[in-house]
């Protein structure tokens, strides 16, 4: 009798702990699992990976240079783009030695313009003191109109002179347009090259292998001295601060959710237990869909139901593929 009591007692306390686990269970509005948004960094350059000390694991810091491709072949096709620029600066053209012969020119005939200025002061006294005598008569008037005839010669020449002089100028001006126009010519080859040596830049920065988020080395997928070519896969990262829960809600309890929403989030503490987390929900799938058979939902038997994502802060116990228990 006493053997059949014992017995009777332990199927009693195996059926209440199967009906204490299912009612814990039944305490979860959703199930779901924990993601985060992994990015695969790819090789922007073809060459040598000539440094590339990573290890998966590690940390990394945004705009974290990690890495560097050989461009040894861009970089001297950068100097020879250099170099034709500056062959273009030799063949451009001087105005100098043209022009300083034409300045030399303009030179003597300003001089020669100053001394036949001199001339005509000079024949000017010459004619008023004439004029004088000529009033008194005291001098024929013939030798009056002679001092006016050499200054009306001397005038002529004057102007002649300075005639030559704008010549001379018009030139100088003209020299130095063609030489202008010519070099604005040889300038303008420039141009194609110089927008060569920007592209040509930008790929050289390309060979600086940067790391562009804040995150975990998930992948490491090349090794250093291996050969890469651009777009092949370096390595895969992801930012593991904050996780995401992908669970699914029933349609029942769609009406109970929003965007920004508090929630518990549970997650497994041992073999009996849980550890109880803060999540917030950050997206409602606007459609429905068939529930994975991987998930669980408050109500097995729901066919069609809702995902939702729970943003949740990772103190370091959450993994990617970790399992995640929800109650709104």
């Amino acid at each position: 009798m006493k053997k059949n009591t014992l017995s009777y007692l332990i199927i009693a306390l195996s059926v209440g702990c199967l009906s204490a686990c299912q009612n814990a269970k039944d305490e979860f509005d959703a199930t779901g699992v924990f993601e985060a948004e992994e990015i695969i960094i790819s090789s922007e350059s073809n060459g040598k990976l000539l440094n590339f000390n990573i290890e998966e694991g590690s940390e990394l810091k945004a705009g974290q240079e990690i890495g560097r491709v050989d461009c040894e072949g861009i970089n001297l096709q950068k100097t020879q783009v250099q170099a034709s620029i500056e062959a273009l600066k030799l063949k451009q053209n001087e105005a100098s030695p043209q022009v300083q012969i034409l300045l030399t020119q303009v030179e003597s005939q300003k001089s020669i313009l100053a001394t036949q200025q001199q001339q005509f002061a000079v024949l000017e006294k010459e004619r008023k003191r004439i004029q004088n005598l000529v009033d008194a008569e005291a001098a024929p008037t013939k030798q009056l109109d002679d001092v006016v005839g050499q200054m009306e010669i001397l005038k002529k020449q004057m102007e002649s002179t300075q005639s030559q002089i704008s010549v001379v100028n018009q030139q100088i001006a003209s020299q130095k347009a063609q030489v202008q126009i010519q070099n604005r010519g040889l300038m303008s080859e420039t141009q194609p090259l110089k927008v060569r040596i920007a592209q040509i830049d930008d790929q050289l920065g390309r060979c600086k292998i940067i790391n562009p988020i804040n995150g975990t080395i998930l992948v490491k997928y090349a090794e250093e001295q291996e050969m890469t070519t651009a777009g092949k896969a370096l390595y895969k990262i992801a930012d593991l601060s904050q996780m995401k829960l992908r669970a699914y809600v029933s349609g029942t309890q769609l009406g109970q959710i929003k965007v920004n929403q508090p929630v518990k989030v549970y997650i497994d503490n041992g073999k009996d237990s849980y550890k109880e987390m803060a999540g917030v929900i950050s997206w409602i799938s606007n459609k429905s869909e068939f529930t994975p058979k991987t998930i669980q939902t408050k109500d097995e038997r729901t066919n069609l139901v809702y995902a939702v994502k729970i943003r949740v802060k990772n103190d370091g116990f959450l993994k990617i593929g970790m399992y995640g228990e929800v109650k709104l």
